[in-house]
């Protein structure tokens, strides 16, 4: 079911019949708040109304073209002067997805991508807030920490992310497990080939454990991104294993996923930032949410039966 799902994440005809079924839209908004500015920063202050933080992703990924990268990083810094403007700093920060700023271009994409990162860094800088470099499939990880490392040497507070279905992200973690260092582990949604991912969920599982076991021991900050009760609870054990204080790391869920458990746990006195995507390139990130639980495929076809 989930390969089913990501092949048609990346399928024109899929796409425009999910974008053009009756009432999809209202349907998606569970997951992204609109395509707008707007959109996203109205989703914002409710969120930090209700004692929650945010991080901003204006959705669009594999940017072929050097006006459109320009234009998404255009956005971020657009975005980033009206949360300073509305007072929504330090609460909420940006996620950017590399490859939408121009990583994969021909001919220097790494470098382009690094210069528009940059810029939205130093915005980021200036509005009082933080960037995340969102981690997209395995192909580019190695480009995207080479990314990080240079970001953080003008902004240490980077954040970087980390999935626990490579086979190699232990070892990652160890290495980004420093002092002043931002980490979210997350389980992974991309459709990778067995030779470097963990396919069977119970390893994946097993790996977060292990990867959130050096997160923890280690000085940096771990945002620890999951829906999973179970991992959520080992999480709080192992900070108290480790002596950490709720203020030394923070939970991460998505908009519209369990949004009474992020509540909970922000009751708690735990930070929880909610991951909230906005913007007219939906459809990518709709389909991998509905890949990652049963639940939401269930979800997204009984609102298309029950509303159109």
């Amino acid at each position: 079911m989930r390969s089913l799902i990501l092949a048609a994440s990346r399928n024109e005809q899929v796409e425009r019949l999910v974008a053009t079924a009756p009432l999809s839209r209202s349907v998606v908004r569970r997951f992204v708040p609109g395509p707008t500015e707007d959109d996203a920063v109205a989703a914002t202050r409710r969120l930090v109304a209700d004692g929650l933080a945010v991080s901003l992703d204006h959705l669009g990924e594999d940017t072929v073209d050097r006006d459109q990268a320009a234009a998404a990083a255009k956005a971020y810094l657009s975005v980033l002067d009206r949360l300073a403007a509305e007072g929504l700093t330090p609460e909420a920060e940006v996620s950017l997805k590399l490859s939408a700023v121009g990583q994969a271009l021909p001919g220097g994409g790494e470098a382009i991508a690094l210069e528009h990162a940059h810029l939205v860094c130093a915005a980021a800088e200036r509005a009082g807030t933080t960037v995340t470099l969102d981690m997209e499939d395995h192909t580019t990880t190695d480009s995207t920490l080479r990314i990080l490392a240079e970001l953080r040497r003008d902004f240490p507070a980077t954040g970087a992310v980390l999935q626990s279905y490579l086979r190699r992200t232990e070892a990652d973690c160890r290495d980004l497990a420093t002092a002043g260092s931002r980490v979210r582990l997350c389980k992974g949604a991309y459709d990778e080939p067995e030779s470097v991912a963990f396919r069977d969920r119970h390893e994946v599982d097993r790996s977060y454990v292990r990867c959130l076991e050096v997160l923890m021991a280690g000085p940096g900050r771990p945002m620890i991104a999951t829906h999973d009760p179970r991992l959520v609870a080992i999480a709080q054990d192992r900070a108290r294993a480790h002596g950490r204080s709720k203020e030394s790391f923070e939970f991460q869920m998505l908009f519209g996923i369990r949004p009474n458990e992020q509540r909970r746990l922000a009751a708690e006195g735990y930070q929880v930032r909610v991951y909230t995507p906005y913007g007219v390139d939906w459809y990518g990130y709709f389909m991998r949410r509905l890949a990652e639980r049963p639940a939401n495929v269930a979800f997204f076809l009984r609102a298309l039966a029950t509303r159109s």
